[in-house]
């Protein structure tokens, strides 16, 4: 094996450390980095499934234009002539940058300072406006500028925890694995999960209020004029350290500020609103941690600020275990943040306003001087053809983007897309003129930032494939051949971070806290070796960046600073051995023009578009466990792709049953917008009135599982996030006259029968689900040409009947089994997929394997395990079952120990815990 490298994750915005050994025969070995300070050595299913995402199956490898392989020269020279040419006859407006959450720092700064700095327009927007511009908007309403105060020891210290839109346990894994620990070791903390949904989060809540999709602004300012009421107001810090409460708490008490009316207006039960007011009253250390839930919203920025609102009048902010945390979706979303990545900042945390002072660093007079269009917008002028080049780094728009159909008209009708990604056929490259081959996880070079600021190293262990480049490089030689190559001199990315970091501390007075000028000075082999380092880190004439204990156990940057905003004595030694935190606030400053904190009065608006007769429905889409975005990376994995391997849609019982709903049967969605096909999953867990649909399917996997379809284009007024949460929809069954699918071990065509089809990928073979309006004239027939058989003395093995429907029908070659396909009238007259997948492990099946292919039911019944449960370990949910029931076991605990299940990531902990309930209610007790 060779050198173990550490690097990050390249998934949420948690940032936890991997380590990343190469193997002899190629493969690579993943672990946590017990080292790292936001993981400890823990990953997720996600995480621990990364080795399996890294083969160049499908990789975009040489650049290309119109479809065509050509050399690097020939493909920068052919972007620069064409931005060139478009700015020249229609101004720097013309062209627009989208980039991503999943570029490194590097990546981010020098697209942003090529499009701002040279190019001269601001039109450079990343998909996180799509996840967190909403807190973007809102600390920078509230604090003057956009940081994260908190810190995830801090989490450890509350004595209660808020999640607000937020499902930790599947969407911050890790996050949620430190709640969970905190409240082991300290039982009387207390957990509440705000979210229309009762998810696998809110099952392990002490308190679960389902507020009504949008009206968590009614709720949190009925939380302030409670406060006020309670005498909860800290009114030295108030009067101190803030302005504007006066004028916040008038909106909130005129609103439904009564706890009575309140419960009517955002749908919760009384006695449960009542409880979580006084629990929030009465608890100094209170932490609200907030996520896409709360900023994908019309109103997400009003959101944020309303949750900021209770802890400023409280007090509870800057201190050792409270205060407002939002959580990025991202690796590298706050990356993205500090370099501008985003049209309505210039760059390191500034404004327009001072686009004297970066022109000035940066030695750029063609500095774009005011903001540039938004995501949302960006994609509409691109249509609309005010927008006439586009470059696309890293993202999927086509897929993710509201009004997704939109946004593929938008680029097919572009006079120039161009493309650098990793992936070759993503929807939105497919619509590129140029594609450029870019690097991917495991080959790139450079930093992160994640959820609390800490700045870690991302490092590559894995050699470019092909002719695939950093997107650094791709930047710079095409801002070279722009002309402005005295301002892109890099070779390598060290050279980017320290000017990163150079340009953070230009004339920086102190008021501004991002500030990594510290890290200005490193060397190359400083950077090479930088460990996880929290900013602010300030220049003072050291690195800054390496920490030591002191006597009293604190902490000191070597040039010897004492992190004097780190906390307190007093707060709870944290049981993961990070480094001490830095908190910002402690000291009741804040970056404004007069160093207090802003409440901001907000009111609750009613939803841009209400449903109605035509779509009487709202629609919450969001992300899934065990998959990521539009799942270029995570679909590579088969066991990621085992939990839920399909679109679904969650329908409460009653709205099914009023819609003609069958629970694992198809609906189709419909939306002012576009439509898709789902597979129903009947959720008691689900608020009625709303569906939720997963957002990660895009053409490649599923034929119309693009949930962005059908998703509203309205924005928040002030950030420009979009409303994922709240479209309104119709649903109906999809009658399909036949259901079936297919397991093979080469990629197949799906047949052209199948309206509906999704492909998942194996271990040892393609999985296609499918179902079509009308069935093929001749099954048998049909079965052959879809596996490519013409030979009449192939081993094949088959069942029919016609009258009923059912075709059965497998090919063997050796002995082995090279593909089979089932089909039937109905879903639940098809076998499950679990055991049959086991088949191609197989070398040569027996008598027996044969006539199960036969009769649809496995030879040994306890080869089924059912779907995954547990992806770490590919522990399937009959398996669960029959192992509680069989064996006795009655904790998570007993059945970590007997099967591994939810002894790894922990977030299959909720389903364990379920299916131990459900088994025998009196025996379980709530184990970890």
């Amino acid at each position: 094996m060779s050198e173990t490298i550490k690097t990050t994750c390249p998934y949420c915005g948690v940032g936890c450390g991997v380590r990343a050994s190469v193997e002899a025969g190629g493969g690579v070995a993943i672990a946590g980095d017990e080292s790292h300070p936001a993981n400890t050595g823990r990953l997720c299913s996600k995480g621990t499934a990364l080795g399996e995402t890294l083969d160049l199956a499908d990789r975009l490898l040489h650049p290309e234009i119109g479809g065509r392989r050509t050399d690097w020269d020939t493909a920068l020279d052919a972007v620069a002539d064409g931005f060139s040419r478009v700015v020249a006859e229609h101004g720097p407006e013309a062209v627009a940058f989208y980039v991503s959450g999943q570029l490194l720092t590097e990546d981010y700064y020098v697209a942003n300072k090529l499009m701002k700095g040279f190019i001269g327009g601001a039109n450079i927007d990343t998909n996180s406006r799509l996840c967190m511009s909403s807190a973007v908007a809102g600390h920078g309403r509230a604090f003057g500028e956009d940081v994260v105060p908190g810190c995830y020891a801090d989490l450890e210290g509350a004595d209660l925890i808020v999640l607000v839109g937020a499902n930790t346990a599947w969407c911050h894994p890790i996050v949620y694995r430190r709640i969970e620990a905190a409240r082991a070791e300290r039982p009387d903390t207390r957990l509440v999960v705000i979210d229309p949904r009762r998810t696998a989060t809110a099952e392990e809540a002490d308190l679960h209020l389902p507020v009504a999709p949008g009206w968590d602004v009614a709720l949190f300012n009925g939380l302030l004029a409670h406060l006020e009421r309670a005498g909860r107001v800290d009114a030295g810090f108030v009067e101190a350290r803030t302005t504007g409460a006066a004028e916040a708490l008038a909106a909130a008490r005129a609103g439904d500020a009564d706890p009575a009316a309140l419960a009517r207006a955002t749908g919760v039960p009384e006695a449960d609103l009542r409880t979580f007011l006084d629990w929030f009253a009465d608890t100094p250390n209170t932490v609200t941690v907030f996520s896409q839930g709360v900023n994908q919203s019309v109103a997400g920025s009003d959101k944020v600020n309303a949750i900021i609102n209770c802890h400023l009048l409280t007090g509870r902010i800057g201190k050792p275990g409270a205060g407002p945390f939002s959580i990025t979706g991202q690796p590298n979303a706050m990356g993205g943040r500090e370099v501008g990545g985003l049209a309505s900042t210039l760059a390191a945390h500034r404004g327009f306003d001072e686009a004297d002072t970066i022109a000035d660093f940066w030695h750029a007079p063609n500095i774009a001087r005011q903001p540039g269009l938004k995501a949302v917008d960006l994609f509409e002028a691109i249509g609309d053809g005010h927008v006439k080049a586009v470059w696309i780094m890293a993202t999927n728009p086509a897929v993710s983007m509201p009004d997704a159909d939109a946004v593929r008209r938008a680029l097919a009708g572009c006079d120039l897309v161009v493309v650098s990604d990793c992936m070759a056929a993503t929807d939105t490259a497919r619509l590129a003129d140029i594609r450029l081959p870019a690097a991917t996880w495991g080959e790139k070079d450079g930093t992160v930032t994640n959820s609390e600021r800490t700045i870690s190293r991302q490092r590559p262990f894995l050699p470019l494939p092909g002719e695939a480049r950093p997107d650094w490089w791709i930047v710079t030689q095409v801002a070279r051949r722009l002309g402005h190559a005295a301002a892109f001199p890099y070779e390598h990315p060290h050279e980017i971070f320290t000017e990163h970091a150079a340009l953070s501390a230009h004339a920086n007075d102190g008021r501004r806290l991002f500030d990594i000028g510290g890290l200005a000075g490193l060397t190359r082999a400083d950077y090479d070796a930088l460990t996880p380092v929290q900013w602010p880190v300030s220049r003072t004439g050291g690195t800054g960046n390496v920490r030591r204990e002191t006597e009293n156990g604190k902490r000191k940057t070597e040039d010897g600073e004492d992190n004097a905003r780190a906390g307190d004595d007093t707060f709870p030694v944290s049981r993961f051995p990070s480094s001490v935190p830095k908190r910002l606030f402690l000291d009741g400053r804040f970056p404004t023009d007069d160093g207090r904190a802003r409440f901001v009065a907000v009111t609750q608006q009613p939803p841009a578009h209400a449903p109605d007769e035509n779509y009487p429905l709202t629609l919450n889409t969001g992300r899934l466990r065990d998959h990521w975005h539009t799942m270029t990376r995570t679909a590579k994995s088969p066991r990621l792709s085992g939990h839920i391997p399909e679109p679904c849609v969650s329908v409460h019982p009653r709205d099914a049953q009023v819609a003609g709903l069958t629970d694992g049967h198809l609906a189709e969605l419909r939306s002012h917008w576009g439509r898709m096909l789902a597979r129903v999953a009947v959720d008691e867990g689900q608020r009625r009135g709303s569906l939720f649909a997963p957002i990660h399917w895009n053409a490649e996997y599923a034929a119309a599982g693009r949930v962005g379809a059908l998703v509203n284009p309205v924005v928040d007024p002030v950030s420009g996030e979009p409303e994922f949460k709240h479209t309104p929809v119709a649903v109906a069954p999809w009658a399909a006259a036949w259901h079936g699918f297919v397991l093979a071990r080469a990629p197949l065509t799906p047949p052209a029968e199948a309206d509906y089809w999704i492909r998942v990928h194996g271990e040892a073979f393609e999985r296609y689900e499918l179902a079509g309006a009308a069935p093929p004239a001749h099954w048998p027939l049909a079965a052959r040409a879809l596996f490519g058989v013409d030979d009449p003395d192939a081993d094949w093995i088959e069942y029919s009947d016609p009258r009923a429907g059912h075709y059965r029908a497998a090919w063997l070659r050796d002995g082995a089994l090279v593909a089979c396909l089932f089909a039937a009238p109905r879903p639940p007259a098809l076998p499950d997929r679990s055991w049959l997948a086991g088949l191609f492990a197989k070398g040569e099946l027996d008598a027996d394997d044969r006539i199960a292919l036969l009769t649809g039911r496995p030879a040994d019944p306890e080869a089924d395990a059912g779907p995954a449960v547990c992806s770490c370990f590919g522990v399937g949910r009959k398996a669960l079952a029959d192992a509680i029931r069989e064996r006795g076991l009655a904790t998570p605990e007993a059945v970590g120990e007997a099967l591994g299940a939810g002894t790894n990531c922990g977030s299959c902990l909720p389903e364990i815990r379920t299916l131990l309930r459900e088994a025998r209610p009196s025996a379980v007790t709530e184990g970890a």
